[in-house]
Parts: structure tokens; sequence; C-alpha cells
């Protein structure tokens, strides 16, 4: 299969010891798909590493660290193909990974974005935690996935191995248009890290688009290569987006409650946290709160800018309309098939 209209994109920031692993595979099953690195301004040796050992990669260097969703807005208004793929350096391709997600692109034009499936490097029998086999949300915009809820992932056990309309598509391995991911103005560079891809998703299907998953691409995604889990950053960027997301996109007859109720659940667990021992993270939701209380005004003109590009302004049909906490804690519904959809 020809893939001269595919570039796949990897954006790295001290990433060194990733691409010294894994893109040797990228290389090996891309076919003749244009492969490019992104240096969001490493402090490491990632580009004498690159201009050394991978002289034939075409290397884009970012002037600063813009973060991942500035990195790649930078790198990706440099190229020009008719597909992106935007894939973690810490993420192993396997044999194949690429045609199923073009066939489907070219089998259907309203697809926006796709995913493949993202199985444990670590672990391979197991989904991982970022993008599993699709992601959705909850009606309070709780992020989750078939094959993982919470922190619960689940065995692979070929069960996920369809075609499939999800909410989100996973930015550890995320396949765009590249018409669409312009048309959308590329992802939010306030959220720097952590859930743009969700609001990118999110407003893709605002504008008329879908998400797919595609469970005959398969992956293998470390995790945390950049950023660690147990990084008070991360819960940083993971309460204060989390917030973004749902103001920038819910209905207004939805946010107006549903808004208040989340910030009282940050507020839960942010006690939770310091219950726990972890005031670092505490401090963290209590500082993504204030930041985004004084970015009010910027976030009501993107939801604005959101509004205008809509076509849709119900509730989307990927999105759970219960709430996942609620079943989760309270029902024990620890996997995908328990969800009642």
């Amino acid at each position: 299969m020809d893939l001269s209209n595919t570039a796949v994109v990897i954006l790295n920031y001290n990433g060194r010891r990733w691409l010294e692993k894994f893109l040797p595979s990228v290389l090996q099953h891309s076919g003749n798909a244009h492969i490019i690195v992104a240096d969001n301004h490493s402090t490491d040796d990632s580009i004498e590493f690159l201009q050394t050992n991978f002289s034939t990669i075409d290397l884009i260097t970012v002037p600063s660290n813009l973060g991942f969703c500035g990195g790649y807005n930078f790198a990706l208004n440099q190229v020009k193909e008719k597909y992106y793929v935007l894939l973690n350096s810490d993420v192993e391709v396997t044999s194949g990974w690429i045609e199923p997600v073009i066939q489907l692109f070219e089998s259907n034009f309203s697809i926006a974005a796709v995913q493949p499936k993202i199985l444990s490097y670590s672990n391979k029998e197991f989904f991982e935690y970022a993008g599993a086999a699709g992601g959705y949300i909850d009606a309070l915009g709780y992020p989750f996935c078939r094959g993982r809820i919470f922190n619960d992932t689940e065995k692979d056990k070929g069960q996920y191995d369809d075609t499939r309309q999800v909410f989100w598509a996973s930015g550890a391995c995320l396949f765009i248009r590249s018409e669409c991911y312009h048309q959308m103005n590329g992802l939010d560079e306030d959220f720097f890290a952590h859930m743009e891809e969700i609001d990118l998703c999110w407003r893709l299907q605002k504008a008329g688009y879908q998400i797919y998953y595609e469970g005959q691409s398969r992956v293998y995604h470390v995790g945390g290569g950049t950023l660690a889990v147990s990084n008070p950053r991360k819960t940083y960027f993971n309460f204060r987006n989390g917030l973004s997301l749902i103001f920038k996109n819910l209905p207004f007859l939805q946010l107006i409650w549903k808004f208040p109720l989340r910030i009282f659940l940050d507020w839960i667990a942010s006690f939770k946290f310091l219950s726990d021992g972890s005031a670092k993270d505490c401090k963290a939701v209590w500082s993504a709160h204030l930041d985004f209380i004084k970015s009010i005004g910027g976030e009501i003109s993107k939801r604005k800018s959101t509004a205008k590009k809509s076509k849709y302004g119900g509730t989307l049909p990927t999105v759970y309309l219960k709430l996942l906490i609620v079943d989760y804690f309270l029902f024990k519904k620890k996997s995908f098939s328990d969800l009642e959809f």
C-alpha cells in the first residue's frame, strides 16, 4: 500500500533513550510513509543522536519547549501530507499498523481521527492506560476508555478487535486528516499537555466529524515517558485542563450545573490527596483551579470560538450519559462491558 501521503511525526523532548529503542520499529514497519522527528528543544543529546544514527529521517527543531500542543502545532504547520500520525516517542509499532487506518479513512470521509489498539509495552497482554481501545467521556466529562476505567486495565482477549466510533482518540498514537487538524487550528496550546486530544476530538465532533478506533492496528506504549504518572505537574494539568475541556465544549444548559459539580468533586479529590499524604498533589489541584480562574477571559473567548464552528449543539452520541464515578465506586463496574450505554 502506498503510504507516501502519510506523515508519522514523533515529538521528542529529552527522549533520546526512547528514540534509540523505538525508532527502528517505526522505520521497519511504516513503508514509504514520511518519518519526521520534531525536537521540542531537548536539553539531552537527542539531536546529535539522530543526526549520527538516523540521518535519513527529517528533523524539525522547535525553537523552545512549547509543550505537547505547541510543539505539534509548530511542527505540523510545516508538514504537507494528507494524513498525520502523532506518535509518542515511547511507542513500539508493529507490522501493518498504518494500513488499516488509512483504509478506514478512505472508506468514510466523515472520519477525522482514528486511534489503534494501544497495549502496554511492559505487560503486552494488557491494554495501556492512555487510550486502550478508544476513549469516551461520562456525563460530567470524565474520560475513560474501552479496556481501561480509572486505573483498572483489562487483559486483551480479542474483545476489542473491532472498528468502532468512539469519543476521543489517544494522543499517544493519533491518526488525523491534516485538513481537519488545521481546520480546528490544531491543539489548544493553553493545555500544554494532557487531555488536549480529547478537546480536539470534541471540537471535531461538534463540527460534524467522527472519531474512530481501529482494532486491526496495534501498538505498544510505555506511558509516562516524558512526565511520570505520580508527578504533581501531571496532576495540575489533568485538573486544570479538565475544567477547560468542559467549559469550552459543554452545551450551556449542561455547563451551568455540571461545572460547579466538577469543582466540588475536584475539591474532594484534593482532600483525598492530602489524607493520603500527597500534599503536593493537593496543592496542584488548588493551583489548577486558581490558574483557570485567572484565565477565565480567555476561556470565554475560546468557548465562543468553538461555538462558531459547531454544527451540533446537543449531547454527542458517544457520551456515556451516566456518572462513571458512581458506577465504578458504588456499583463496582470495573470494565467497559459492565457499563450500560
